[in-house]
């Protein structure tokens, strides 16, 4: 991005376990555990696999009105149990996809600083982050959805990968385009406008190398 807010990016690879309404998910299990083999450094951050430990930093960007102004309708979940929720559904997608979203901390002072990765929208992979307002503009953003889409075509063999933001999520859009990404369409999710952008493995590896 330039690395502005760009709270949610929805972009997607997207599972359907997250757009079930929030009361529809099912309980957090009560232990979660860190899979090494699922966890990834970049130079300045490591993805890993979320564990409880995570909710209190999940239910403040949740709670936090810039953070979640162009994610779903723009209000801030302030009910802890959202968190909850939102994690529960988050492991399930590891589980049943074996890829997903990972809790983002920098590597340097292992602080948490977000959250994003990989889900499935319909059938189609998504890339999606979040990240704390504190860690906004340090190109974090990029980092981590560059690392995503590196997961996405090169262990999982996706074809192509979508990303979708609110229009006028300028940041969000940045991104994307700084990725590579191609306009496709503006089109609408569940009610929501979006923009679509897209990227094929080819040009993902083409722009790689």
């Amino acid at each position: 991005m330039t690395d502005k807010p760009f709270c949610l990016m929805i972009v997607k690879v997207v599972a359907y376990f997250d757009y079930k309404p929030m009361n529809e998910k099912k309980p957090l299990p009560s232990e979660t555990h860190d899979d090494d083999s699922r966890s990834i450094e970049t130079d300045r951050l490591r993805l890993r696999i979320p564990r409880l430990s995570d909710l209190n930093n999940l239910a403040a960007l949740f709670a936090d009105p810039d953070v979640m102004r162009f994610v779903g309708n723009g209000q801030p979940a302030t009910d802890r149990k959202e968190a909850e929720k939102a994690m529960a559904g988050i492991i399930a997608h590891w589980n049943h996809h074996g890829f997903g979203r990972w809790a983002v901390e920098e590597k340097a002072s292992r602080e948490f600083v977000g959250y994003g990765g990989l889900r499935s929208l319909f059938g189609m992979p998504e890339v999606v982050y979040h990240f704390a307002k504190a860690h906004w503009g340090k190109g974090f953003a990029t980092e981590l959805a560059r690392a995503s889409l590196s997961f996405g075509f090169n262990q999982h063999r996706f074809a192509r990968i979508v990303a979708i933001a609110k229009p006028g999520n300028a940041a969000s859009i940045h991104v994307m385009e700084k990725l590579g990404m191609r306009f496709e369409m503006q089109t609408s999710y569940y009610g929501i406008e979006v923009v679509q952008y897209a990227i094929t493995a080819a040009e993902f590896n083409s722009n790689a190398a």
